[in-house]
């Protein structure tokens, strides 16, 4: 038996998505840009799958450009921010994605930017009155940075009250929704934010596309240069297989938005039972029970001889799990997000599960019996 607990790094492509694929990559083999039938064919896909995002958001079809991931949408936010629209300082967090946090340091020291923290409170969760102090400390054009759902121990943003601060005081918003595009609803024309990135890996369709929302107020330029695809907004060959994948798989996740939200809330529960039920000082990372991510649950133990590898063990036992984002390298490293909630304390060890609707409660059986050979359990 092999057990999946690992969909905060990538999650299984739906079988829809993949039939879809393979009929662009058949039988669509145009290039979106030629003038031909041919090409006009694969331009039609395009359109159709940019139409489908917007719907998602209820934004205009013209803010929405594809990309290859979370990744790039991200860097072309800020970047083109700080170039295009008088950006000098940005405000983040220490718990976002490395996208976010290893780039605005980069800027940083590059004297590009003034780079400031918000706080944030021992599960995580963002300080705002320290967010609005920060806003009304400086005249400087402002972007402030933070991601929606946190990727390693699944809090969630107050999407609203931080739209309205950062309108408030004239602050451009970034959102890093990589995580929760697919779990919730999210609408941009009740929210105020500026720009979103999202990426089809995460909610159940192909690796190495994404997209980027642009607030049709900013015109930023483009990250690549080279040509006038994405209405000129990404230079390259469109991946027409990849894009219809996205939007198929987008499509999905609205449509059983409910009912996967339902299955899996349920397997998360009752894991959270059994490891309680069953083993000692375990804790639970984050906001775990206020306002979560619903498909991810960071747990620590103490650390001792058993539990140093525990993500390797849990992986020879037949369990995919993770010891925190999967973005860094191949490598179990220690994640930083852990670091800043625990204070560099070096006495936890720390995995991370994060599931899908194809999760079941047996599964979670099954995870529980190899952990008993290696947590301490309860008397």
């Amino acid at each position: 038996m092999r057990v999946y607990l690992d969909n905060a790094a990538t999650t299984p492509l739906d079988k829809e998505v993949l039939e879809t694929m393979m009929i662009q990559l058949r039988d669509n083999y145009g290039n979106p840009s030629s003038i031909h039938a041919d090409g006009r064919r694969a331009r039609a896909v395009v359109e159709q799958a940019r139409k489908s995002v917007a719907n998602y958001f209820n934004s205009s079809v013209g803010e929405i450009f594809f990309t290859s991931g979370g990744t790039e949408s991200n860097n072309m936010a800020i970047k083109g921010a700080i170039r295009d629209l008088g950006v000098k300082r940005i405000i983040t967090s220490p718990i976002e994605h490395h996208c976010v946090i290893h780039t605005v340091e980069v800027l940083e020291k590059r004297n590009e930017i003034q780079l400031d923290y918000v706080k944030i409170d021992e599960r995580g969760r963002i300080d705002f009155e320290h967010l609005e102090d920060l806003l009304k400390a400086s005249a400087e054009k402002t972007l402030v940075s933070l991601m929606h759902a946190n990727n390693e121990v699944g809090n969630l943003l107050d999407l609203p009250r931080t739209s309205a601060l950062c309108k408030e005081h004239n602050a451009l918003f970034h959102c890093d929704t990589v995580q929760s595009i697919g779990k919730f609803p999210l609408d941009l024309d009740v929210l105020s934010i500026d720009f979103l990135s999202g990426s089809a890996h995460k909610f159940h369709g192909p690796k190495g596309t994404g997209f980027i929302y642009i607030n049709s107020d900013n015109a930023i330029k483009p990250l690549l240069d080279g040509g006038a695809q994405e209405r000129n907004m990404r230079a390259g060959t469109e991946n027409i297989a990849g894009i219809a994948g996205l939007a198929k798989a987008l499509e999905l996740a609205k449509e059983n938005m409910t009912e996967r939200r339902e299955q899996i809330e349920s397997v998360r529960a009752y894991l959270i039972d059994e490891l309680t039920k069953n083993f000692k000082d375990i804790t639970f990372n984050g906001d775990y029970d206020g306002e979560y991510l619903y498909t991810v649950l960071s747990i620590s133990v103490p650390a001792n001889s058993k539990t140093d590898l525990l993500v390797l063990s849990l992986d020879i036992s037949g369990i995919s799990a993770s010891g925190g984002s999967a973005c860094s390298s191949g490598v179990e490293k220690g994640s930083h997000v852990i670091g800043v909630l625990q204070n560099g304390s070096e006495d936890l060890k720390t995995v991370r599960f994060s599931f899908s609707h194809h999760n079941t409660k047996e599964e979670i059986d099954f995870l529980i019996e190899k952990l008993k050979g290696i947590l301490p359990l309860k008397g």
